[in-house]
């Protein structure tokens, strides 16, 4: 049962994650480019895997090729995916984020059965169902003018999803105990780093942007980037290390992403009330409603994932 504690623990810090990214998107960069954050993390997972390639004295030449290139292959796709997570906080919600989400464990199902010959039971099907209605109801109880920008969060947040579903089942079939699952994860965050500063740099107004937003905010941007650093890889080690522990990949994904958007539904309450200007967030009743209905509805299917 110690993949539901890094499950507990991927849920929390995921969750201050995406809402401290929330805060940025909109405090620093106000709205836009703020895909170019990722300049800064990606110097934070390289720095990060040299840390963990130090303390257990690993390099990378002592390992084979089978084992390194799938390992980064998988963060290179955790790099790609992070951009349409940014370009959704740019235009939504932490909350709508966290619910719109719940769409990997239907993907991580599907493509666990593919690629893992996992199976899974006609009932799981009804439960991934209630799951996925929680973001259709997000998204058709939006007003008019906001169902646009919803549908293209959601779609962004597909994209998101799946591209990360393929990285993570990617790390989960290379993990075989070749290797130390710690240097594994080394060399995920290496990957991710390296793609994360590429992006970026690839992209010269990110890269401004990333330079302008610094300089004008006298460097206070760093503060929250800081603190997202340490979130974002206590949440590498131990969503990774859930799916690998796990009995099966879905069932991991179900747990952690369908807990997720619970605590970020209360978290986006707590911090509207002590802090009524934060973010995106609303307290108003309709929206309340619609989020604790979806709520709901994700807390329905887990149960019926565990008949």
């Amino acid at each position: 049962m110690n993949w539901i504690v890094l499950v507990i623990l991927a849920v929390l810090s995921d969750s201050m994650r995406i809402f401290v990214d929330n805060f940025s998107a909109d405090v620093y960069f106000k709205g836009k480019g703020a895909v170019s954050e990722k300049l800064f993390y990606g110097y934070a997972y390289i720095v990060s895997a040299f840390i963990i390639f130090a303390v257990t004295g690993f390099h990378i030449m002592d390992s084979t090729p089978e084992t390194i290139i799938p390992l980064a292959i998988s963060g290179f796709f955790s790099g790609i995916a992070s951009i349409f997570y940014f370009r959704v906080l740019e235009i939504d919600d932490s909350t709508n984020l966290g619910i719109f989400i719940q769409l990997s464990p239907v993907l991580y199902l599907v493509l666990g059965w593919f690629f893992l010959n996992e199976s899974f039971s006609p009932i799981q099907l009804v439960a991934f169902s209630l799951i996925l209605s929680a973001s259709l109801i997000v998204v058709l109880t939006a007003r008019k003018k906001s169902r646009k920008i919803r549908l293209r969060a959601l779609f962004l947040s597909l994209l998101y999803v799946l591209i990360s579903v393929i990285g993570n089942l990617i790390f989960v079939k290379t993990d075989n105990g070749s290797l130390d699952f710690v240097k594994e994860i080394g060399v995920v965050l290496l990957a991710k780093g390296i793609t994360d500063v590429l992006i970026v740099y690839c992209n010269p107004k990110w890269h401004k942007r990333f330079r302008n937003v610094a300089i004008s905010s006298r460097f206070k941007v760093f503060r929250p980037l800081i603190v997202n650093s340490f979130f974002g890889i206590v949440k590498e080690f131990t969503y990774r290390g859930a799916l690998a522990a796990a009995p099966a990949v879905a069932l991991a994904s179900v747990a952690s992403d369908s807990a997720e958007p619970i605590a970020i539904f209360f978290l986006g309450l707590i911090l509207t009330l002590i802090w009524p200007k934060f973010g995106r967030e609303s307290l108003n009743k309709k929206t309340v409603l619609v989020h604790l209905t979806a709520t709901i509805l994700i807390v329905v299917g887990i149960i019926l994932m565990q008949v």
